[in-house]
């Protein structure tokens, strides 16, 4: 009855509009108080207690840095100039800007590790450039939230931290390498489509007319920004620092080249960027800790166990259960965010991957390629919500494009699911 209850109130609060962080507190309080009813006042003293445990873990410090990262990166300009270095590259013509904005999203995501702040960085310098070159506006759109849906694959990514503070099996640097082979093959596959809607519908015909940037003059004006990957994951990789202090190294890093090199950052910039990482890490925290609370009263009110052994003996078969899990976050992920996805869901799954023997690193990587399509899955795709509100464009209008870019990744995550080495290749040969 208590269980019932428990998803009922979270269901109805989020059916309201209440955020799902609350919504999640709020949901799993009550069901620890009900599930004391003799002594209410002694299970809620659970809830500080989560709230704080679920906050107070070591690995969840990069994921302010990294959102600084990209807020930095994202008024320092280096954006920009990647774009232009990529032209200078692929040059002009029929589908080469949707293909450099793809390029130079898969890039960024190897800097700040978000799909919202790519999304931002790149639809603010992307998006203005392919309607000039005659792209509709609701195509440019789709693709930059596509692009930038690979940054939380490519390394370093939030979402890998998250899945390493819930899975203690899979740690950071070997989320981190198994994410890079299947990160590129996203960005290849959302290339392909985009490439072919490009010259099928005729878009981008003044393309051709606009000029190419020279060469050397775009690679000195990038290097800057082209150096940050390589002292982020090189370091790393390196032993000079951990994932948490990269983070922190990487915003010293963008704050140097935004002040002292490329100028476009004053002191006075600082304020407001500071100010926005900090609105947007805080909403990340707070969900990260309030789902503790319900993950909390899953495991007290003894879920999890009757779940794990109900699909385990349903019948249906390993790859049968892969399929079903696909399919039910494939419908969770067109309405909640990544992260809720995992704080919800990872520790009710986590039991079933351990029954069949699934190794956790390669089924972190399955769950955030899907995470991935859920960021431009309309109706509620984060990606997408930025990249429609920089181009000014309603998130409908945008469907008949995202499905095809949404058809090139759902193949990455089939090809990930049939061939594990996908994934596990890289950290296996690295070490980890």
């Amino acid at each position: 009855m208590i269980v019932t209850l428990l998803f009922v109130i979270f269901i109805a609060l989020m059916v309201i509009g209440v955020p799902v962080g609350v919504a999640l507190g709020l949901a799993g309080t009550v069901a620890i108080a009900l599930a004391n009813q003799d002594v209410p006042w002694f299970g809620l003293l659970a809830v500080p207690q989560n709230f704080y445990a679920g906050l107070a873990k070591y690995p969840l410090l990069a994921i302010p840095m990294f959102v600084l990262v990209g807020s930095i990166f994202d008024r320092s300009g280096v954006a920009k100039r990647l774009v232009n270095f990529a032209i200078a590259i692929v040059g002009r013509g029929p589908g080469m800007l949707p293909l450099v904005s793809i390029l130079v999203a898969m890039f960024l995501g190897g800097i700040s590790g978000s799909g919202p702040a790519c999304a931002a960085a790149v639809g603010a310098v992307m998006i203005s450039a392919m309607s000039r070159a005659g792209y509709p506006r609701p195509y440019s759109a789709s693709v930059v939230a596509a692009g930038a849906a690979t940054d939380i694959l490519i390394p370093p990514s939030v979402a890998f931290i998250i899945y390493s503070v819930l899975v203690p099996g899979a740690s950071v640097p070997a989320l981190f390498a198994a994410g890079m082979i299947p990160g590129i093959l996203a960005g290849v596959a959302l290339i392909v489509p985009a490439v072919w809607l490009a010259r099928r519908h005729g878009m981008g015909k003044l393309e051709a007319h606009l000029p190419r940037p020279p060469f050397w003059a775009s690679l000195r004006e990038a290097l800057w920004g082209l150096a940050a990957p390589v002292l982020i994951l090189g370091g790393m990789r390196m032993g000079w620092f951990t994932p948490t202090e990269a983070a922190v190294v990487a915003v010293f890093y963008g704050l140097f080249v935004g002040m002292c090199i490329h100028r476009t950052i004053s002191v006075r910039d600082l304020f407001p960027i500071l100010r926005e990482a900090a609105e947007l890490s805080a909403v990340i925290m707070m969900v990260v800790t309030l789902a503790g609370i319900f993950a909390w009263s899953l495991s007290t009110l003894s879920v999890i166990d009757p779940i794990t052994h109900a699909i385990v003996n349903s019948g249906l078969g390993e790859y049968g259960v892969l399929a079903l899990l696909i399919a039910l976050l494939m419908t969770v992920g067109m309405f909640l965010d990544g992260i809720s996805i995992f704080l919800i869901f990872v520790p009710l799954l986590l039991p079933i991957a351990n029954a069949y023997g699934w190794d956790p690193v390669w089924f972190g990587v399955i769950l955030t390629l899907k995470v991935a399509l859920g960021q431009f899955t309309p109706p509620l795709a984060v990606n997408l919500m930025v990249s429609c509100r920089i181009a000014q464009v309603p998130m409908e209008t945008t469907v008949r494009y995202v499905v095809w870019l949404l058809a090139g990744m759902f193949m990455v995550l089939l090809a990930v699911l049939a061939f594990p080495q996908l994934a596990l290749w890289l950290p296996h040969r690295l070490g980890y």
